[in-house]
């Protein structure tokens, strides 16, 4: 049987790569590993960590299609960062002009999750710890 150890990356590709990166590392915080011009295909990479253990590669191509819908485009339907207090995380975003939803309730654990979207219109979770 395959044995898979754990996610490793999950990537995104974005139409604007200064505004992505902006968002990824000045207005969520995450740490920049590496970082890559690719000439020949007019692309950047740009691995980012979350947390200890996981990471981001944002990728940006000439013209991407857009997301069919949201959030229910098949395929991936939303990335979910843990966050320790959602009050406070949401009050962050907030004073960073992101437009985050309210707060709800999982209705399966009782934890308390809301979503925003970055500036391609994917949809991020925060869920509490």
């Amino acid at each position: 049987m395959l044995e898979l150890n754990k996610i490793h990356h999950v990537a995104l590709i974005c139409l604007d790569y200064e505004k992505s990166k902006n968002f990824y590392v000045n207005i969520l915080g995450l740490k920049i590993i590496n970082e890559t011009f690719r000439e020949e295909r007019s692309s950047y990479k740009l691995d980012l960590q979350v947390g200890e253990n996981n990471q981001i590669e944002l990728f940006s191509f000439p013209n991407p299609p857009e997301r069919l819908n949201y959030p229910e485009a098949r395929g991936l339907r939303h990335l979910a960062f843990e966050v320790d207090n959602i009050e406070q995380a949401v009050e962050e975003l907030q004073l960073k002009n992101i437009t985050v939803e309210p707060i709800r309730v999982d209705s399966l654990t009782g934890k308390k999750f809301t979503f925003f979207s970055d500036p391609d219109g994917l949809p991020l979770e925060l869920y509490e710890k």
